[in-house]
């Protein structure tokens, strides 16, 4: 069954501005389970709440530049040439999940994985490009509809975010908003409107990610931002399909937007945004992806302590236990399903993700994570 929300349920649980405006000015302690409220949830190192993390150009953020990210789309198979050096070549495809492959400057053949992201009745892929200017695609009988996209997000001309001067923290976890990353809000939008409204559920579960993307990355934030033009355009999701991304550094970015108000991944009411992280399995459920391919590699020891850290956090507030085992319910079609509160993508669906290594370490993040 699809899991996207009915219109009666998207009005119920889409946001209204007015109403968030005036919660923001609410204080006072917060009880685990309860709703969080952004004075204790996303606040700054000052201790106030910080309402201008969607880059507003209040007065309590900075002009930043960051590249513009330049894309040429193709359709359809064989070669395709970029007037830029690409950073990296998202592809989507219909019909069989596996069989396309990719070309690039090395001149050997790739088979396209999706990797992290997975879409139904097809197969996409994010590729790292390495600068190339052309590529080329080829798919076999069964596989027809193909769409790819040259990004590159690092040497475009320089836009101007309004970054909230301030550090940004999760509850003492600190984290880079969307301005701060370069998020162009404009790829949202689609025909005028916003491609995917949110829609809110209260949290039930956490699921950690790898995105697949190559180690050691010299840019995290440019990544990030090729990320969101794969998930936004190339997969059609109108926004990066993660609520948070962890880089090796353990530095944590802001991930799915969830309104004007300054609360990474939750509304005032506490419930949590739905993203696009997991094929069936996204209401109600927090994604959490580690920049890199953790396959064969484990994660640094600053991105495992800031995925602990950020899980820490978030259960207490929501009345979690990290290591228990419950019955996620989808609050759109009803599917059921018994897992852990904090699994991995492979515990949904047929993926890699989040890489063996990771998912190998997930018993000890859960002990960590629930450790007072």
């Amino acid at each position: 069954m699809s899991e996207s929300p009915t219109p009666a349920q998207s009005s119920h649980r889409r946001k209204r501005s007015l109403s968030r405006r005036g919660m923001i000015a609410a204080g006072g302690a917060v009880a685990a389970g309860a709703a969080v409220t952004p004075m204790v949830f996303a606040s700054t190192d000052s201790g106030e709440t910080d309402n201008s993390a969607a880059g507003s150009g209040d007065s309590g953020t900075t002009p930043e530049k960051f590249p513009a990210t330049r894309t040429e789309a193709a359709t359809g198979t064989g070669e395709a040439t970029t007037a830029f050096a690409a950073s990296y070549v998202g592809v989507r495809w219909s019909g069989a999940k596996e069989g396309a492959a990719i070309r690039l400057a090395d001149g050997n053949w790739q088979n396209l994985t999706s990797g992290c992201a997975t879409v139904e009745g097809g197969g996409t892929a994010l590729v790292a490009a390495a600068d190339a200017t052309a590529y080329q695609v080829k798919a076999p009988g069964g596989i027809d509809g193909v769409r790819s996209l040259a990004i590159d997000t690092t040497d475009g001309p320089g836009r101007t975010f309004q970054v909230p001067s301030e550090p940004t923290r999760v509850r003492g976890v600190r984290y880079l908003s969307r301005p701060a990353w370069g998020a162009d809000e404009s790829k949202r939008y689609k025909d005028g409107k916003v491609n995917s409204p949110e829609t809110y559920y209260p949290l039930q579960i956490i699921t950690v990610h790898h995105t697949a993307t190559p180690n050691d990355d010299p840019d995290p934030a440019a990544t990030v931002r090729a990320i969101y033009e794969f998930h936004a355009i190339t997969n059609d999701w109108g926004d990066i399909g993660y609520h948070f991304l962890i880089d090796e550094a353990g530095n944590v970015y802001e991930g799915r937007y969830s309104g004007d108000d300054g609360i990474p991944a939750f509304d005032p009411d506490g419930d949590l945004v739905t993203g696009f992280h997991s094929v069936g399995y996204n209401s109600g459920a927090l994604g959490i992806a580690l920049i890199g391919n953790l396959d064969h590699q484990a994660p640094t020891g600053a991105a495992k302590a800031s995925l602990i850290r950020l899980i820490k956090v978030i259960s207490r507030f929501k009345g979690l236990d990290p290591e228990a085992r419950v019955t996620y319910t989808n609050p759109v079609n009803g599917t059921k399903k018994d897992t852990n509160t904090v699994g991995g993508h492979r515990d949904y669906f047929d993926t890699e993700c989040p890489g063996q290594i990771m998912y190998d370490l997930l018993g000890e993040v859960r002990a960590a994570a629930a450790r007072r």
